[in-house]
Order: structure tokens, then sequence, then C-alpha cells
């Protein structure tokens, strides 16, 4: 993706991080652009591909989510067809969150949300151990987690 974005494109999408409802004429305001040019911007940036969607926090425990973890998963062999299997499933399950393929002792991060301790081990015994693509995981239990409002911007911005 070798799209040009100038300070203007990035203070947007800065702020539509921080609040994906602002309307187009606050956002407008915000960075000193006419609501027309605004518009026009953030319909750029969609279709290029840089705004991929907007999304609702919503907390956990109003849907019966009582714990959280990750799953680091190690595979049996480091074949594509093994990483997507694995990915492919792991996506499919209702209780996944997140799914990171890393390097390093694991082959895979995958953030799981869950009723209890019981669930937890449910899930990790009927969902994991079983894959035959599965060697090994290793479940670390969350306590407290926060998303960063913003995605870091390390490209030089247009002037």
């Amino acid at each position: 993706m070798n799209i040009s974005l100038d300070k203007i494109d990035c203070d947007i999408l800065n702020l539509l991080q921080k609040n994906a409802r602002l309307s187009n004429k606050e956002l407008a305001a915000a960075v000193g652009l006419a609501p027309s040019s605004c518009l026009a911007r953030v319909q750029r940036l969609r279709s290029d591909g840089v705004l991929r969607g907007a999304h609702a926090e919503v907390d956990p425990q109003a849907l019966g989510v009582g714990l959280q973890a990750l799953i680091a998963v190690q595979l049996r062999q480091h074949s594509r067809a093994q990483v997507k299997a694995f990915w492919k499933h792991a996506l499919g399950l209702p209780e996944v969150l997140s799914v990171f393929h890393v390097a390093g002792t694991h082959d895979f991060q995958v953030h799981v949300a869950v009723r209890d301790a019981h669930h937890l081990r449910d899930l990790a015994l009927d969902a994991f151990t079983t894959r035959t693509e599965v060697a090994h995981i290793q479940t670390s239990l969350i306590f407290e987690w926060a998303k960063g409002q913003v995605m870091p911007n390390y490209r030089k911005t247009a002037r």
C-alpha cells in the first residue's frame, strides 16, 4: 500500500480512531476543512483501504464474559497448510477475539473471551488440543487489558 497521507489525513485518522462517532461537521471543524472537503477525504481514505471500519467497544461483563486469556499455540510442523488450517479454525471459534501468528517458541497467540474457568478449560481441551496440527498450548489468564487509542504513523506525510 503506497498511499500518500498529508498532515490533515493523519489528523482525520487520529480523531476517528479516538471517536468514530464524530460527525463530519465536527471532524471538519477539528481539522480546519470545509465539511465537503473533509467528507471527500474520509471517502478517499475508505476507498483506498486506509479506514477499514468503525467499531463499538462493549463491556465484556454485559455479555457474560467473566474471563479472558491468551492461549499460546505451538504447531507440530510449520507448513503453510498447517498454519492456514489452524488460522481458519481459530477465527471460526466464537470465543476468539484475536489471532496473532507470531515468531518465537509459539506459533500463535489467541486472545479468547469465556464465561469462566470451566469454559476456558473446555475450550482448550475441545478446540485446541484435539487439533492434529497442535503440538502444545500454554494458557495465560488476563487480569486487565487496555487498547491503545490510535495506530502510530511511521510514514512520512506529504506536505
